[in-house]
């Protein structure tokens, strides 16, 4: 996936991924460190990030499938 999370840096603990896959734009989506329940800590993310979180947050079900908590491999 292109994803939006792939330009920040990876937090060192998390072994989650909660990802938002674009409904409109196969391979699109945005990704953010999460612990096993998806749990994000806004903290640890970059402003870009977090920005982009927030967005796709509030537009889940117009531009965003609902999330998934993925382990990141």
């Amino acid at each position: 996936m292109d994803l939006v999370s792939r330009a920040c840096p990876p937090c060192p603990q998390a072994a989650f991924e909660l990802r938002f896959a674009s409904l409109f734009h196969p391979g699109r989506g945005v990704a953010v460190p999460c612990d096993a329940t998806g749990q994000v800590n806004l903290d640890a993310l970059s402003e870009r990030l977090r920005s982009a979180y927030f967005g796709a947050r509030a537009m889940v079900g117009r531009e965003y499938a609902h999330p998934v908590v993925r382990p990141v491999h």
